[in-house]
């Protein structure tokens, strides 16, 4: 937790078991800007066969939709894996998280050992605001559905196979989506 400080405040707002939470506070503290980036949500014609509810990633177009019903989705522009790290399947939302810490994969760490063990919640967290854990047959993929603090990001071949979105547009989602929602990735 280097270089995160609770202040006597957070303290306060922890002890009485008010509206912030542990990871909240920390990510206030590490001056998490307030400018969460633009939104690209957009409401958009769906002619496909899933439910409402269900999360479609097409890679290519580098877009995610929300099945709205009714011949209607919300659309939002992404980043997607770079080169040699974009993947297809179908998986599910198994966790999601509140400003959340991350742990980059072993593998990861290995193409690049100059990565931490951990990064706390704040500006430095490359999950952003808020991030939905996929899985797959009752284990954690390692991908994700995440956040920026970097917004200029967004829209390209970015990632090692997770999907970025804005702080606002994951902000906007994630209270939309349940544990256990269905996700196509194209």
């Amino acid at each position: 937790m280097t270089g995160y400080r609770l202040t006597r405040r957070h303290l306060f707002v922890l002890t009485l078991g008010g509206v912030l939470t542990a990871r909240a506070a920390l990510a206030e503290s590490a001056s998490v800007p307030r400018s969460h980036g633009p939104s690209s949500r957009e409401i958009v014609r769906y002619d496909g066969g899933e439910p409402a509810g269900t999360i479609l990633i097409s890679n290519k177009g580098r877009t995610l939709l929300r099945v709205l019903g009714k011949g209607r989705a919300e659309r939002y522009r992404i980043s997607v894996g770079r080169e040699g790290f974009t993947w297809v399947g179908t998986t599910y939302v198994g966790r999601k998280e509140e400003w959340p810490g991350w742990r980059p994969p072993s593998e990861m760490r290995q193409r690049d050992a100059s990565l931490p063990d951990y990064v706390p919640p704040g500006p430095y967290n490359p999950l952003g605001a808020r991030a939905l854990y996929l899985y797959s047959g009752g284990s954690d993929t390692l991908y994700r559905i995440h956040g920026t603090n970097s917004s200029a990001t967004l829209g390209g071949y970015e990632t090692s196979g997770c999907f970025r979105l804005s702080n606002a547009d994951v902000l906007e989602l994630f209270g939309k989506v349940a544990i256990g929602t269905k996700v196509i990735v194209r």
